[in-house]
């Protein structure tokens, strides 16, 4: 499977939130609010190193139609993230 393909997953749409499921368990979600802030976000361990947190963060790019902006990260993977994403956003 392609790292960025999510067509082996289900991706549920609800208000401000987009989670990433298969049959087993929750991959993967997003919150973010009508600003483009993302409040939080979450890759379960098993399924990092995908590509799967960018995936999401695109997705929320193109729902709000504008640059998404970083709340404050609570951990050091956050601020990885945040990191990664600023080069090729």
């Amino acid at each position: 499977m392609d790292n960025k393909d999510l067509s082996n997953y289900e991706l549920v749409v609800s208000d401000g939130v987009y989670t990433l499921k298969n049959l087993n368990t929750t991959i993967g979600f997003v919150r973010f609010n009508e600003n483009g802030e993302i409040e939080y976000i979450f890759v379960n361990p098993i399924f990092r190193k995908k590509g799967l947190a960018k995936k999401l963060l695109k997705l929320v790019r193109e729902k709000i139609g504008k640059k998404i902006i970083f709340q404050k990260p609570i951990s050091p993977l956050g601020e990885k993230l945040i990191k990664a994403v600023a080069k090729w956003s």
